[in-house]
């Protein structure tokens, strides 16, 4: 979760005359209420409401939009946000959540300049964006220009966010000075999603160190106590029921909606490549690179509602599935680049929703990458991710078991439900950029762009863990890695990793 997603209180508005007898309608304080109490949903409705009562209400927009940015509804929140101002072009509360947004959505220079103008403000959201543009700065590998606004007094030089950011650019020059107040940030910071920023930072410091050994104590010890239970064997029953369906079936999906075009997806787990791919294919003129696109999430999500996830998404009604495709769609060209044919999807969750992407996109195409599982598992454990919908991330056993799932499910899956793909295997990849990205353009029917082998010259900004690699020319640096950590893995591992040194052999 970024550092700038807080809750912020809600402007007060005139209440509503109340009519005896009747039920009481939704006001403004409620939404605020229900923000503050971490209910999205059930903020939604409420600011559903009260658009309902008027479409010229501010408090429904603007809660509304948080409430969809705080669910990864970027398109929605985008949507919304983009109505309150239009009624209220200056409220800063709209405009520090649309910069969010934008940030999000990677459109930096429109953030940036949202931001800016918050910052020289007196509003008071101008401390909050003053957090915000300096973290749109790092990861859109701007550092300069963020040492520059961190030499200027703003209205948040008090805030613990802003020492962080200011330690990561003493970092660039003085590591080892900078690395103990890592640590004490991530100890003495009552924030607990400020702790564990810190605190993975400090991780990757000791990494470059080659400070192997206390890199991984760190990082188990801010699992231990930052990361929330996470419910496993939820997400393995789900993806198990998957993957006793595509063993069963060869003909499990008939398609009742049109085919889709130019439309591409990533199938694979964190920490596999995901990123660089993207970085590659968003150089291309035709390729418009969206993130992590929020749209199979609300597709699984709407097949979940009617009871068709996932044993009945074959029987779907066809006006019922042709809307929720027109959704994905509409978004997911609302997010790209206007002159861009193609669009790509960096989702990570695609690997568990294949047969969703075989209903209700059917002629979408999957580009599936699979990286040493050791190399990825290690760099997964040592990084920052949500504890919350990515508490996975917190051992090498529960990782292992979730790479076991993929590997089960995902090879099978797409031959089964014939849904267009190419596999890249991440150590051959790199070794030939040139072949592989030719082969997968022309899954897309498109022609090799040389602007694709050059992916650090993408200026779009990358909000993935995978931002500082990816600013750099394709290299072999991080295979090979999980050796520095040997002394975690054992004989469990065995078994990914030599059916993954299979596939690099077969060439």
């Amino acid at each position: 979760m970024p550092l700038a997603y807080l809750a912020l209180p809600m402007k007060p508005s005139p209440k509503p005359s109340l009519t005896p007898g009747r039920p009481t309608p939704p006001t403004p304080a409620e939404l605020e209420r229900l923000i503050k109490a971490g209910d999205m949903d059930g903020a939604v409705r409420v600011a559903d409401a009260l658009i309902a009562q008027s479409r010229r209400s501010l408090p429904g927009w603007i809660g509304r939009g948080y409430a969809h940015l705080n669910l990864g509804r970027l398109v929605d929140a985008d949507r919304d946000l983009a109505m309150a101002l239009e009624l209220a072009p200056l409220d800063p509360q709209a405009n520090l959540w649309r910069a969010l947004v934008e940030q999000r959505l990677g459109r930096i220079d429109d953030a940036i300049a949202r931001l800016t103008r918050l910052v020289e403000s007196r509003a008071p959201q101008a401390g909050e964006a003053a957090v915000a543009l300096a973290e749109v700065y790092w990861f859109a590998h701007r550092r300069d220009e963020l040492a520059t606004f961190l030499a200027k007094p703003t209205a948040a030089d008090s805030d613990p966010r802003l020492a962080l950011a200011r330690l990561r650019i003493r970092s660039l020059q003085d590591v080892e000075g900078a690395f103990p107040e890592f640590v004490a940030l991530a100890t003495s910071s009552r924030s607990h999603v400020l702790r564990r920023v810190a605190g993975f930072d400090a991780v990757g410091i000791l990494d470059r160190m080659g400070r192997y050994q206390e890199a991984f104590d760190l990082a188990t010890r801010l699992h231990a106590e930052l990361t929330p239970r996470f419910d496993l064997e939820g997400l393995l029953i789900e993806t198990r029921a998957q993957t006793e369906l595509v063993a069963k079936a060869t003909n499990w999906i008939t398609p009742r909606v049109e085919r889709v075009e130019n439309t591409a997806l990533v199938v694979g787990l964190p920490r596999s490549g995901t990123t660089l791919l993207e970085q590659m294919l968003d150089r291309h003129s035709e390729v418009a690179g969206i993130g992590e696109y929020e749209g199979i999430d609300r597709i699984v999500g709407d097949l979940v509602s009617v009871g068709a996830w996932p044993r009945r998404v074959s029987v779907l009604a066809r006006e019922a599935a042709s809307k929720i495709q027109s959704r994905y769609i509409d978004g997911a060209r609302a997010v790209a680049r206007t002159n861009a044919r193609v669009t790509f999807d960096k989702t990570l969750r695609a690997w568990h929703a294949l047969p969703a992407v075989a209903a209700i996109l059917p002629g979408a195409t999957c580009l599936s990458v699979a990286r040493d599982p050791r190399d990825a598992a290690i760099s997964t454990f040592l990084s920052y991710f949500h504890p919350i919908t990515d508490g996975w991330t917190a051992s090498l056993t529960s990782i292992r078991r979730v790479h076991e799932a993929e590997r089960a499910l995902v090879p099978r899956a797409l031959e089964v439900l014939s849904i267009p793909h190419e596999r890249l295997v991440y150590e051959r990849f790199i070794d030939d950029p040139r072949g592989n990205m030719e082969r997968v353009l022309a899954r897309l029917g498109l022609p090799l762009e040389e602007a694709v082998l050059q992916p650090e010259a993408n200026r779009r900004a990358v909000f993935t863990l995978s931002h500082e690699q990816v600013r750099r020319p394709i290299h072999r640096g991080s295979i090979g890695r999980w050796k520095n950590y040997a002394f975690a893995f054992d004989a469990s591992w065995d078994a990914l990793a030599a059916a993954h040194e299979t596939e690099i052999a077969r060439g």
